[in-house]
């Protein structure tokens, strides 16, 4: 059910008799407009929008549940906060699977966009995803120390809601990163993939130079930081992806990042492919396999390693369930762990993962290949929903195969 409604002093909406219909309310005198997918008592003064969120009330298939919703200016931001603009926020597996109901973890829900005078009461709360993204400074509350009006900031905690244009957050939420030394797409992606990259290389394994790894979904955003990371640390990399027709293509692309070997999952079919990689790593067969697709693939890819190895899953993106051969636990001792980059922040102070973050900025990585989608200020609520929901169906019926930024514009006024 859609209605529209010329610009009141105040307005009130009775609850619906069909709740799961989604209302349309649209202040047409200062250009606001919102969505709810269920209607409740709902009266407040009408603020001037001049802020905007992507949003869902309930979780369910990303291209359906999430929407566009404008909210009133910040107000100036109390001690210890500071009032950011969002420049930049990737959308990552992990936020698809929020949206979905399916990850650990989800945003803080709100019944209020906007905060003091200016506040855009909801008649439900809502979530405001994004896990990561790249903010800029534009007000700062007083005994807030070490950060100025245009400072580059990036999230120091998950599920900081960055599908947003503004947020007020407190100074101990963020980290200031050189903006001269990072380029504006790859600080957005900075605290998610190439950390975790980091960590699953240091943390599980003392590998030596000379030492191989093995990883799936090698073109993945954590596989090409991992990649570039162990050809600065002098490790060699057997590198797994999806076959398709654009297969030498990829390839060529990995290589030149730095992988010493890229292959298909059909491979493993192979017991001579077995057998040759064997023959490649020669003494020093591999003790790190990096997993993040799970699956009958990764239990092959288990016959490559060595004595002692570690299996280290990071994500399942086939959706299906890991198999470790027992034979390989009993025999040859292989460990199977898993790692989640949000705990591994909550786990270490804010000193080491600042220091993380140092080292990864001066490595200069190479950004997985991006496409920024711009949520213009020019477009309605309506319209700016139907955008997003547009290239989230296109990430989940994996179309687009590469990551996709979203840049969200405050309204136009």
């Amino acid at each position: 059910m859609t209605t529209t409604t010329a610009f009141p002093r105040m307005l009130s909406l009775k609850r619906n008799p069909h709740p799961a219909a989604a209302v349309r309310v649209r202040f047409t005198s200062s250009n606001i407009s919102f969505s709810f997918l269920r209607t409740a008592q709902f009266s407040t003064s009408i603020p001037r929008a001049t802020h905007r969120a992507i949003v869902f009330t309930q979780s369910g298939a990303p291209s359906s549940v999430v929407y566009a919703l404008s909210y009133p200016s910040l107000p100036p931001p109390p001690a210890g906060h500071i009032n950011v603009r969002i420049r930049a926020a990737p959308i990552n597996p992990s936020d698809i699977n929020v949206i979905e109901g399916v990850y650990p973890s989800k945003p803080v829900p709100t019944r209020t966009l906007g905060h003091g005078d200016s506040i855009l009461s909801l008649p439900e709360p809502v979530f405001v995803p994004g896990n990561e993204g790249l903010a800029e400074v534009t007000k700062v509350g007083e005994c807030v120390e070490g950060l100025n009006e245009g400072d580059w900031v990036v999230m120091a905690k998950p599920q900081a809601g960055t599908w947003s244009s503004a947020r007020l957050l407190k100074a101990e939420e963020v980290v200031r990163i050189d903006k001269r030394a990072i380029s504006e797409p790859s600080a957005s992606m900075l605290t998610v993939n190439p950390p975790t990259a980091y960590c699953l290389l240091r943390d599980f394994i003392d590998l030596q130079e000379g030492d191989w790894v093995v990883q799936n979904g090698a073109n993945s955003a954590v596989g090409q930081a991992v990649i570039q990371i162990a050809a600065r640390e002098k490790l060699k990399t057997i590198n797994f992806v999806r076959n398709r027709p654009t297969l030498d293509v990829l390839r060529e692309q990995l290589i030149a990042l730095g992988a010493s070997h890229v292959f298909t999952y059909d491979d493993l079919q192979d017991r001579a492919f077995i057998k040759m990689v064997k023959e490649l790593t020669g003494s020093k067969p591999p003790r790190l396999l990096l997993n993040c697709v799970s699956g009958p693939s990764t239990a092959q890819m288990t016959r490559l390693l060595g004595m002692d190895a570690r299996l280290v899953s990071y994500g399942a993106m086939s959706k299906q369930p890991l198999s470790v051969p027992t034979g390989q636990m009993i025999f040859r001792g292989l460990r199977a762990e898993g790692f989640w980059m949000s705990r591994w922040f909550a786990t270490h102070p804010r000193e080491e993962r600042e220091r993380v973050l140092a080292e990864i900025i001066e490595m200069q990585l190479q950004e997985p290949d991006h496409k920024i989608v711009t949520i213009e200020g020019r477009l309605s609520d309506e319209e700016a929903g139907d955008k997003v929901r547009s290239i989230l169906r296109e990430i989940t019926d994996g179309i687009l195969g590469k990551k996709v930024i979203l840049q969200v514009e405050d309204p136009l006024r």
